[in-house]
């Protein structure tokens, strides 16, 4: 399993987002680097977000949720273009799981397990 994993659900609907793209960042220096990306599935999450073998050091992360092009893909206009979630691991490498309730004038997160 990856060591971060996501699930977005679309509260709205009262089903998971799906074909939502997420880009997962590592802050360095006073930039950021992409680690990786991909879109939700039907299940509103993204099963390979990082490779089984990947652990992640310590540091501050970012996700990035493009709320902008799933609520147009549902012909909606949010009220959040995106959203970013930031987070600081710890050089453990236990799981992550970083959850997005949605509305498209709203969000939620918490840390999952």
């Amino acid at each position: 399993m990856s060591q971060i994993t996501t699930h977005v659900l679309d509260t709205t609907r009262g089903r998971p987002a799906q074909d939502l793209p997420i880009e997962l960042f590592l802050k360095a220096g006073e930039g950021w680097t992409k680690l990786s990306g991909g879109e939700t599935n039907a299940d509103g999450r993204i099963s390979d977000l990082l490779s089984d073998d990947v652990k992640l050091s310590a540091g501050i992360y970012r996700m990035n949720f493009d709320t902008n092009k799933y609520f147009e893909s549902k012909g909606e206009v949010g009220f959040y273009p995106y959203v970013d979630i930031v987070f600081e691991l710890d050089s453990n490498g236990q799981h992550y799981h970083i959850p997005l309730l949605l509305t498209a004038y709203g969000y939620s997160t918490y840390r999952g397990s």
